[in-house]
């Protein structure tokens, strides 16, 4: 009987629980793979190999995903101004659907038959896991023990325990989960509607007092380079995070509906993109019509929706994929941000596709290309509609 199983490995304890289990007690030939969409160093990879491979794996993969993630998703969430609840920059649910997919592929790459997973049944990552599973891979059976057995954090640690292993399975006082599009911080203050979180719960702190203004330059929509200073847009997400984070940038907490029903709150530290989100957005205002920033509000909150909520392979997506791409043909020019302890200000744009031309007007102050009577002739008109209801219903209640 084939029991090759790919187990979604991240090293801590849920997932450490499946490796020991599964292989030791099950029987299954484990295969641990982690995918890095930007949180892992090499350190940290070789730590988490060590751990997988002394818990019972026979094979560890660590995949990495960066690139990746910014070319599939990160990138749409960029030209739709992605902010679920006007908050979130949907840092870590983005990244689940890339590391569901890179698994899966690895899976079938490998010939398992099993696929396995760490979450729990009260989350929304196991609805983002299983659904990429089932529709990639709906031959593969998908394992969950953490879920399936309801286990709690305790009867894990007295598993492990039993069975020899020595790690320090304390629960951190504040869980960190770093990627290339932000870091979610949770602890008990976020269980809660009324607790914030303390300062010394997020993971950047602030060293940086003294003001700065830096020039962000956007070409088609996509961050090109940083104070005149080209690289690819991964890279210059990299060091706008690295820069921002100084000032203690990028804090919120974002509450919102889950997958699964019920309310969620988490903390998080997205400094890049938030900073990125609401540049791109100025630079859209100066650049698309009126009706191009309507519709792609509206598709941009749809695309996030269907992200967070584990829809990624529907073809809609690829259709409104074509349709953000399609607006960011003169989304190019540069964003002056002020940096500041905590918080940042948008000052202004520079574009060769700035409609803002004062050629034809300026608002408030003068009609250059059209007269006086251009303007009574166009307000009558437009108030046509208006008079014509007025008119016929003066006398209704």
């Amino acid at each position: 009987m084939n029991k090759k199983l790919v187990l979604a490995y991240s090293g801590g304890l849920d997932t450490s629980y499946c490796a020991k289990y599964l292989s030791q007690d099950q029987g299954y030939e484990v295969h641990a793979v982690s995918v890095n969409t930007g949180g892992f160093d090499p350190d940290e990879i070789l730590d988490i190999k060590q751990k997988a491979l002394a818990l019972g794996a026979k094979t560890y993969t660590s995949i990495d995903a960066v690139q990746t993630f910014y070319d599939t998703v990160v990138k749409f969430l960029i030209f739709g101004n992605v902010l679920k609840n006007n908050t979130y920059p949907l840092s870590v649910s983005a990244e689940r659907i890339v590391q569901a997919i890179a698994i899966v592929q690895h899976a079938k790459k490998i010939g398992a038959t099993y696929i396995a997973h760490g979450s729990t049944g009260a989350g929304n990552d196991q609805v983002r896991f299983d659904m990429i599973f089932q529709i990639i891979a709906p031959e593969i059976k998908i394992i969950t023990p953490i879920r399936d057995a309801k286990l709690s954090r305790e009867a894990e640690i007295a598993y492990l325990q039993k069975n020899g292993v020595a790690y320090a399975w304390e629960k951190a006082k504040y869980s960190i989960n770093r990627g290339l599009w932000g870091t979610s911080v949770g602890g008990d203050e976020t269980l809660t509607s009324n607790l914030s979180l303390p300062d010394s719960a997020y993971p950047s702190q602030l060293q940086e007092i003294t003001p700065s203004t830096v020039k962000l330059s956007f070409t088609k929509g996509e961050f090109t380079a940083i104070d005149g200073q080209h690289n690819t847009p991964v890279n210059n997400i990299i060091a706008l995070n690295k820069l921002a984070s100084a000032y203690a940038i990028g804090r919120d907490i974002h509450v919102g509906d889950t997958i699964i029903g019920i309310k969620g709150r988490v903390g998080f530290e997205a400094p890049a993109p938030l900073i990125l989100i609401k540049a791109h957005h100025l630079l859209e205002k100066h650049t698309l019509s009126k009706w191009q920033q309507f519709q792609k509000e509206q598709l941009g909150n749809f695309y996030g929706m269907l992200l967070h909520e584990g829809n990624y392979l529907d073809e809609v997506m690829r259709n409104i994929e074509d349709f953000l791409t399609s607006t960011q043909e003169n989304v190019s020019g540069d964003v002056f941000v002020q940096l500041h302890p905590y918080r940042f200000e948008l000052q202004g744009i520079s574009s060769d596709h700035d409609l803002m031309n004062a050629a034809f007007g300026s608002y408030g102050e003068m009609n250059k290309g059209w007269t006086a009577e251009d303007a009574k002739g166009f307000i009558k008109i437009l108030s046509n509609s208006g008079k014509i209801h007025k008119h016929i219903n003066q006398n209704h209640d």
